[in-house]
């Protein structure tokens, strides 16, 4: 098999995957970095010439990296989105615990009656 087509059947197992996949996060994200290596391993060997099949084939991959990189930006958002979220949690967990520390003494003024 040539290197443009194991990197085609590469790409579209990665988006298969991230499409259906409903693992846990750490092994998603681990098994998303292992195909990633994959395609890079195979794309090192990828060298000219090319026939038309794999003109052809490199033209669809060219269409699905774009829809790859879609994917893996969703996946990003998502998980900056979880730790946001969490950031936001602990933050209002504290201000519960300790109400006081935080307190701006800047605006304080003092209201003198004649």
């Amino acid at each position: 098999m040539s290197s443009i087509k194991q990197f085609y059947k590469l790409t579209t197992e990665l988006i298969q995957f991230l499409e259906k996949s409903e693992e846990e996060r750490d092994e998603k994200i681990t098994h998303v970095e292992d195909l990633l290596n994959q395609r890079e391993y195979i794309m090192k060997d990828i060298n000219p010439p090319y026939t038309t099949e794999e003109t052809e084939l490199g033209k669809e991959i060219v269409k699905l990296n774009t829809k790859l990189a879609r994917l893996l930006q969703d996946e990003k958002a998502s998980v900056q989105k979880d730790i946001k979220d969490l950031q936001i949690k602990k933050n209002s967990n504290t201000r519960y615990v300790n109400p006081y520390q935080s307190l701006s003494t800047d605006g304080m003024f003092y209201d003198k009656r004649k």
